[in-house]
């Protein structure tokens, strides 16, 4: 009888215990314990297209030589020196129908000293070795045929007068000697390298085209300007700045999804 009772008492609790013990993770969350949801992957990086405008990177300078163009900093160019700094033109139609040519230049010519001057329609310059040069403006009825002379600059570092000159359609630049009078025609203002014995000449005109796009490397030799080379590009150089004697920076301008996009890049273009 005491044993009947006894396992009467204990089967409950047994009963109780294993009920207890096999109850799984299943039947109750975890507290306490994040769930991480599934992560699409992400996708490849695609590089802007800059990067993927080959044509931009490379100027061939002569027949199998190849100069690379790498991407620059711009914090950099614009701590550079300018060896010239250039009046101010107007960067629109807009802007060059209501620019005064002729006050601007009468302020250059303030400190341009007697050997420079302007008499009406036309420009003096005063070599020291030779007669006086004169540069006459000729307006006529035939557009094509209109030319203007202006006095921008003298460029001490290698003893010469800068002149633009303004063409009914586009124009160029003449660097005069101050000694011999000899007339160069470049393409844009000098950036002079630091030693004085080279310099670069860059335009851009990529939207309009009415001038030549690309860069010229000039040397100079006791005051003679010599051409060493120069490359008509599907890009603009605008303010080439130099870094050291043999590498310049520059803006460079292209055309891509029909507008006109710039960036810094550097050139090396003496060896």
């Amino acid at each position: 009888m005491f044993r009947l009772r006894a396992v009467i008492v204990v089967l409950p609790l047994a009963m109780l215990l294993l009920s207890c013990s096999f109850r799984g993770p299943a039947e109750r969350a975890q507290p306490g314990v994040p769930t991480t949801p599934l992560v699409a992957p992400l996708p490849r990086p695609k590089p802007p297209r800059i990067y993927r405008l080959s044509h931009l990177d490379t100027l061939v300078q002569v027949p199998g030589r190849v100069l690379t163009i790498y991407q620059a900093s711009r914090g950099v160019y614009e701590k550079l020196p300018q060896t010239l700094k250039l009046p101010p033109v107007p960067t629109s139609a807009e802007e060059e129908a209501t620019f005064d040519f002729e006050a601007e230049e009468r302020l250059r010519l303030r400190d341009a000293g007697p050997m420079v001057q302007r008499r009406k329609h036309t420009l003096w310059l005063r070599p020291t070795h030779t007669k006086p040069l004169r540069l006459v403006n000729q307006s006529s009825e035939n557009e094509a045929s209109s030319v203007a002379y202006e006095y921008v600059a003298s460029v001490p570092a290698i003893k010469q007068w800068l002149v633009a000159v303004r063409l009914y359609e586009g124009g160029y630049y003449l660097l005069v000697n101050q000694h011999t009078g000899r007339r160069t025609r470049v393409w844009s203002p000098p950036a002079v390298a630091p030693d004085g014995r080279h310099f670069v000449c860059g335009n851009s005109d990529v939207l309009a085209r009415y001038e030549p796009n690309g860069l010229q490397l000039w040397a100079v030799d006791n005051g003679n300007l010599r051409l060493l080379w120069e490359r008509q590009t599907e890009w603009g150089c605008t303010q080439p700045r130099w870094l050291d004697n043999r590498t310049i920076l520059f803006e460079q301008d292209f055309f891509d999804n029909d507008d006109v996009d710039t960036r810094v890049v550097r050139l090396t273009v003496l060896p």
